[in-house]
């Protein structure tokens, strides 16, 4: 069985940057683009799991 340092190694070639967009007060915008406050809080949200 493969560790997953090993198939991120393995894959390295084929990785791609992933911006990652997030809702905030009605405009999705890409979570790179916000200053360090705003990152910092992106980080501390809760994930809604619907059930």
């Amino acid at each position: 069985m493969h560790h997953r340092e090993d198939i991120l190694k393995e894959l390295e070639s084929k990785r791609t940057k992933c911006i990652v967009y997030t809702r905030v007060m009605g405009y999705h915008r890409p979570v790179e683009s916000f200053n360090i406050g705003k990152k910092g809080e992106h980080r501390q949200r809760k994930k809604f799991i619907e059930r």
